[in-house]
């Protein structure tokens, strides 16, 4: 399955991701990709690299490694495909425009059967390749487009995070539906089910979470496959693995979060049903 990877900062900060490294960390002896990419907002867009060849035969990703774009909010993913071509139309993360503003989304998961189901519909947004992610995201921004539209400045987190989690909801109907989405200001994560190493079951959880904070200057944190240059900061990362011997906390199945600033807002668990904010 793919691998995510989402960061949140409180500061502007240099990110270094080495999707390399993600991809053999989180299965080892598997780094043959069918894509890769990373999104880093500067302000209301995004800094967008993609590519449908492996991560390791990229010069691209050795420049991002080296020197990735100094930012607040990045998403990157690693395909293994399961549906469409290996091609750049079908490599995420996938971004639309609502708004003035750039949304970036990225999925892990296998969706049959939502080109056919009515609660998937697309609006205004269309899918550029073939993926059941793409068409994920499109029906999401088909729903999103309703509480953008009518606001005269953005909506409340709480009323973005509460359609993010009907979505997710719906989504969990269909199959394995571990997704990132960002609008710009807040990291929405979705934690499902997903393919575990250990059991090559498909069970959760789906998705990770750490919460870090550097109180020093010299103080830089560091985990497999990212890097966050040293300097006070406040940070939160949410991956498919820990990428760390720190204590991530795993996502409950179908738990739903929002981070902002390298911060978590809000998190809806259903089985709570629920908001807790600020609590990770």
């Amino acid at each position: 399955m793919c691998e995510l990877l989402g960061i949140s900062s409180q500061r502007a900060t240099q990110l270094t991701i080495s999707l390399e490294a993600l991809a053999a960390h989180s299965a080892p002896g598997k780094s043959n990709r069918d894509g890769w990419g990373a999104g880093f907002y500067q302000g209301n867009d995004v800094a967008l690299f993609r590519e449908p060849g492996a991560a390791s035969d990229s010069a691209l990703v050795q420049l991002l490694e080296a020197q990735g774009p100094s930012t607040t909010l990045a998403i990157s993913h690693i395909r293994r495909a399961t549906l469409g071509q290996v091609m750049l139309a079908n490599t995420q993360p996938f971004v639309r425009e609502l708004t003035g503003r750039t949304h970036l989304f990225a999925h892990n998961g296998h969706l049959p059967g939502i080109a056919l189901n009515q609660k998937f519909s697309l609006d205004r947004f269309r899918p550029v390749g073939e993926t059941d992610s793409e068409h994920a995201f499109c029906a999401l921004m088909a729903r999103m487009q309703g509480l953008w539209h009518n606001a005269s400045a953005p909506p409340s987190i709480e009323d973005r995070l509460a359609v993010v989690t009907a979505y997710a909801k719906d989504l969990r109907e269909l199959g394995p539906a571990n997704f990132l989405y960002a609008d710009g200001e807040v990291l929405f994560a979705h934690g499902h089910r997903r393919i575990q190493v250990a059991s090559g079951k498909i069970e959760p959880p789906g998705l990770f979470l750490l919460s870090r904070q550097c109180c020093h200057e010299a103080d830089r944190f560091e985990a497999t496959g990212v890097a966050v240059a040293q300097g006070y900061q406040e940070v939160v990362l949410i991956a498919s693995v820990p990428l760390s011997d720190e204590p991530w906390r795993p996502l409950q199945e179908g738990e739903v979060v929002a981070v902002s600033l390298g911060r978590l807002v809000n998190s809806i668990n259903p089985s709570i049903e629920q908001p807790t904010q600020g609590v990770i």
